[in-house]
């Protein structure tokens, strides 16, 4: 679906600039877009790596354990078909902490891991279940306490207090982490419903 979208916006693109007689200016913020992306690669490259490898020593030494322990009860609210020792929540529990710390690409190997993990203990492996659903908006709309990447892309961009919008984004990451629960929750029990009924039909109609 990206492919299309992206590809449909460089032929309104294209289009426009013939119309307009822009063709060189788009030329030109192509290639100098192409540039861009490469330099910000480039500075968030050493950020992503020291806090990747400051998750995996976690990982070794056994925060994530403890972290474990520590959101628990929260855990076992959102998640109640795991256990608490399950590595299920043991993935989920080190996305959290990455996801605190603004590491959006760093939280994406523990989100892959805890994803699997779940799929193993899905009874209906064709539709997502509770949980996975849960997970997905605990991931995209989670809280960060220190927004690492915005931080990095803010002083790559020449901003001399990378820092100063860290009040602003407690306040937004919170709200959509809140809506985004509750929302999951509130469609939670009509979609399992749904879910585990699409299951029992799919076995009847293999048994028939």
């Amino acid at each position: 679906m990206l492919g299309y979208i992206w590809g449909a916006m460089l032929i309104v693109s294209l289009i426009c600039s013939i119309y307009t007689g822009k063709m060189e200016e788009l030329s030109s913020a192509a290639l100098n877009g192409a540039a861009q992306a490469i330099e910000l690669t480039l500075s968030l490259l050493g950020v992503m790596a020291l806090w990747s490898g400051l998750m995996k020593i976690a990982d070794k030494g056994g925060i994530t354990a403890i972290l474990a322990k520590v959101f628990s009860p929260f855990l076992r609210i959102l998640f109640p078909d795991y256990k608490p020792k399950s590595p299920v929540l043991k993935a989920i529990c080190a996305n959290m902490a990455a996801n605190l710390l603004g590491l959006g690409n760093a939280a994406t190997p523990f989100g892959i891991v805890a994803m699997k993990e779940m799929q193993k203990e899905n009874k209906t492996p064709e539709i997502a279940n509770r949980s996975m659903v849960m997970f997905v908006v605990l991931n995209t709309a989670s809280i960060q306490l220190i927004p690492t990447t915005i931080a990095a892309m803010r002083a790559s961009a020449g901003s001399k207090q990378p820092f100063d919008i860290i009040v602003a984004i407690w306040i937004v990451s919170f709200l959509s982490l809140f809506v985004g629960i509750i929302t999951a929750k509130c469609f939670e029990a009509p979609v399992e419903r749904r879910r585990l009924h699409s299951n029992r039909g799919g076995k009847n109609g293999n048994n028939r």
